[in-house]
């Protein structure tokens, strides 16, 4: 996957937690739910273009770490609404599973970052 197209898939993620938080009950709960999953949902797309805008291999890693706490605390509050009654788990499951690859093509390349980094000093 290039770059290009993974700061469109992040950004579609962002889109579609959007809509997500959009679809809420309007019950208290739900409302700090969403915020949350809003604030964090919306982030793993504007840091990874962060990330993309590095100025080093470890500022690069540094940003990526941020994309990938957020995507797994993304993760984490639709787990909650899901686990509260607030959305139904079939809702939420293509976009969980979305935020899953999303995760793992971060961990990966962030390992893969460490790993240039390391034999560059070498």
């Amino acid at each position: 996957m290039t770059r290009e197209e993974f700061k469109a898939r992040t950004k579609a993620y962002a889109l579609r937690v959007i809509k997500v938080v959009d679809a809420l009950p309007r019950d208290s709960v739900a409302k700090v739910l969403g915020h949350q999953l809003l604030r964090s949902g919306t982030s793993v797309g504007a840091n990874y273009r962060a990330s993309i805008r590095a100025r080093s291999r470890p500022d690069f890693i540094a940003k990526m770490g941020i994309v990938e706490e957020e995507c797994d605390e993304s993760l984490f509050w639709m787990e909650l609404l899901v686990d509260s009654g607030r959305m139904k788990a079939d809702r939420l499951m293509e976009l969980m599973r979305e935020g899953g690859e999303i995760l793992a093509i971060t961990v990966a390349s962030i390992k893969t970052a460490r790993r240039g980094s390391s034999s560059s000093q070498n």
